[in-house]
């Protein structure tokens, strides 16, 4: 692994699977039906509906994945040794292996795939970082297509959820420009997981009164929920369709974590979400978690999940990486293979490999085999 400030780190992943989904194949040149005026888009959530049609979405229409069942569907990007992506591999330059038995290719595309993207902010930053973290947000709206959908959140010693999904562009940057990073101490929003939900400052029916226990916290102790953050962001990507859309989170954070004492969910238990829904990470981490080694969290869950770590110890530098990881993510390939022999169903690893030398890959380290979540029922 190499690590250079500023500049992004390429690890070699044990190349893992994007869900146990069914392809069948991605229908390149059929549109989907057009909509009945009144329904809103299968994906949407409680946000007032984008005014574009979905059949006239050529990206969706012509990148969808059709689902069977027996296949095992694996996003891959490749890079050469300056970092750039490597575009031009055949299908038969690619090897995937599945407990260490290699498989056959039953599926192979480089089409682009519209992003269902959680952007996760941190919001208990040195004020250092945060001032070159808060300017730069708006860009990442540069990086989005059309097609793309973001959720803005916010994380501290809470999950702070924002307005919910949109491909309204002007609405992201509207977002993005109102947000403002604190450094002072999060106070846990109302009906948050520590207080119970609330009624006109009252508590629900039903909700428990108990207060929560106190925390005590020592002079420099990490505060931050990390892993309940990511947890949480999956939770949002849930009910987006696998089948037309890759699921993402963009952390921007210094990659520091309360432990058990502020985490309701540990690393493995969020890792095994991200796995099962066939999320991946990609992470911006601060400048300040570069120069005292503090990334270690924002290396594990981008390595096992086939995302990818960029380091800004610069202000400038942020604008480049969000475009850069939104490009990658958008245009990975995409494999996919029928398991051989008798399967139960359990976590199982992957690898992949290409036949050209001196290239790296990033894919997912495993996946749960028939464990993966459908999509909610309309």
């Amino acid at each position: 692994m190499k690590i250079n400030c500023a500049r992004k780190i390429s690890r070699f992943a044990l190349a893992p699977a994007f869900l146990l989904l069914s392809v069948s194949a991605f229908a390149q040149n059929t549109r989907p039906s057009s909509p009945t005026p009144t329904a809103p888009p299968p994906d949407a959530r409680t946000q007032k509906p984008d005014p574009t049609p979905q059949s006239q979405d050529p990206i969706e229409s012509q990148s969808r994945i059709r689902i069977n069942p027996t296949l095992v569907v694996v996003p891959v990007t490749v890079k050469d040794n300056r970092g750039n992506l490597v575009p031009d591999l055949k299908r038969d330059e690619f090897r995937v292996f599945e407990d260490n038995v290699e498989q056959k290719v039953a599926f192979f595309t480089v089409d682009a795939v519209p992003l269902s993207l959680v952007i996760l902010i941190d919001n208990d930053l040195k004020k250092k970082d945060s001032d070159q973290v808060e300017p730069s947000l708006r860009s990442i709206v540069g990086g989005l297509s059309t097609s793309d959908e973001a959720f803005i959140c916010r994380f501290d010693q809470y999950f702070h959820e924002g307005l919910g999904f949109t491909r309204d562009q002007d609405k992201l940057i509207t977002e993005l420009r109102r947000t403002r990073l604190s450094s002072e101490p999060s106070v846990g929003p109302p009906g948050g997981p520590f207080n119970g939900p609330t009624i006109n400052g009252q508590p629900a029916p039903g909700a428990s009164t108990t207060a929560p226990a106190t925390r005590v916290i020592q002079q420099g102790q990490a505060t931050k929920a990390l892993d309940d953050a990511i947890y949480s962001a999956a939770e949002l990507l849930r009910d987006r369709s696998p089948s037309r859309r890759r699921k993402v989170i963009l952390l921007i954070s210094d990659g520091q974590n309360g432990g058990s004492k502020f985490n309701t969910h540990n690393y493995d238990e969020t890792l095994s979400e991200l796995l099962r829904q066939g999320i991946s990470v990609y992470a911006v981490a601060t400048g300040s978690s570069y120069f005292e080694r503090k990334f270690n969290r924002l290396l594990s869950y981008t390595h096992d999940t086939g995302g990818d770590i960029y380091y800004g110890a610069k202000s400038n530098t942020f604008e480049d990486f969000y475009a850069r990881i939104t490009e990658q993510a958008r245009n990975q390939y995409t494999l996919a293979f029928a398991p051989s022999g008798e399967r139960k169903v359990e976590y199982h690893t992957l690898e992949v490999r290409v036949r050209r030398e001196g290239l790296t890959i990033l894919t997912r380290a495993g996946y749960y085999g028939g464990t993966f979540a459908t999509e909610a029922p309309k």
